[in-house]
Formats: structure tokens, sequence, C-alpha cells
């Protein structure tokens, strides 16, 4: 059985990834995208029942944080119930989303910002070289100008500092996109001739 689902991932995988360079394969390779999209929201469902089952059970439990596993279970419902009766279009709906989401994220980015710093001054610690002080320095500056630039009103040294705010992102995202999509085509290949088996084989 485990050969049959090697074999049935190496012809799919193989199937999409020559599809982009054959057009006549674009039709199987389209309908096999397509299963795989499916699949993916059965799965995120199954994740969603069973978040619902694990955090029901602690609240049935009477485990240590219940009253957490009680708040995200209310809001789940909430959110859906609401999403069903005004939709996702709906004015009301995306503020209350907004009013959950921003706050949030705002509070991730704080301590993102803070863990980073302190990873910084650790790897310094660990090792004393030009990267690590880039590292620090870059830290430190995004910090700081994120906390002072709303006084110095608009300026030339306010435009130069946006500048560079705006680069240092971007190539830092950059150059953690072009890691993701080489790992994800590395991935993929070993997957495709057989090499790993997140399915199951062995």
């Amino acid at each position: 059985m485990r050969y049959i689902a090697v074999a049935i991932a190496i012809i799919a995988g193989l199937i999409v990834l020559i599809g982009y360079f054959v057009p006549a394969l674009a039709g199987v390779q389209g309908i096999l995208l397509n299963w795989a999209i499916i699949l993916a929201g059965v799965a995120a469902l199954v994740g969603v029942f069973n978040l619902i089952s694990v955090h029901g059970d602690k609240i049935r439990r009477r485990e240590k944080g219940n009253i957490y596993s009680a708040i995200l279970l209310i809001s789940l419902f909430a959110s859906f119930i609401f999403g069903i009766a005004l939709g996702p279009d709906n004015p009301n709906m995306r503020l209350l989303v907004s009013a959950v989401i921003v706050p949030v994220e705002a509070t991730l980015m704080a301590l993102l910002s803070v863990t980073l710093l302190y990873a910084s001054v650790r790897l310094l610690r660990r090792r004393t070289d030009l990267m690590s002080v880039i590292f620090l320095l870059t830290a430190v500056f995004m910090l700081i100008t994120s906390a002072i630039l709303p006084f110095f009103g608009v300026s030339p040294l306010t435009d130069l500092i946006l500048k560079i705010r705006q680069a240092l992102p971007l190539g830092g995202a950059r150059g953690i996109l072009i890691g993701v999509a080489l790992g994800t085509l590395t991935t993929s290949l070993r997957v495709i001739f057989g090499a790993d088996r997140p399915y199951g084989g062995k």
C-alpha cells in the first residue's frame, strides 16, 4: 500500500511540475491543483473541529487555563455566527474583525521587536562578528526611530529615515522569500523523487 502512495505522490508531483512547461498538461495540472485546494480546505475544517474538541474537553475537565479555552470557543462561535448572518463584506463585521486583529498584530509586533533586540544582544555575547553587530544596530535603529520619528515633523531627515526604514525590511523580506522559495523547491523535489514521504511512507 505504501508503494502505491509513493507512486501517486510522485506522478502527481511530476504532472504539476511538468504542467508549467508543457501546455498540453495544463488541464490535468489544474484538476490536481483544485483537488489539493479542496483537500487543504477540508484539512482546515478538520483542524477547527479538533480545536473545538480539545478545548471543549479542557473546559469539561476544568483543567488549568480553561477560562482561556472558553473565551476562544465563545469568540470562535460568535465570529462564525456573525460572519454567516452579516457576511464578510458587512462594514460592522469588518470593524469587529479589525478591532480584534489590529490590536493583536500590534501586540505581536511589539513583542517581536523586543525579542529581536534581546536575541541580538545574546548573539553578540556568543559571537562577536560583523553580521551580529549589523543585526544589533538594525534592531536598535528600528526601535529608536519608531519612538522618535513622530516628533521630527516634515523634514529632509524624516524623509531619509523613512527611506532607510523602508529599505531594511524590504531587503529582509526579499531574502526570507527567496529562502522560503528555495526551501519549498528543495522539499518538493525530495517528495517528488521519494526521498521524503510526509504522507506516511517509510
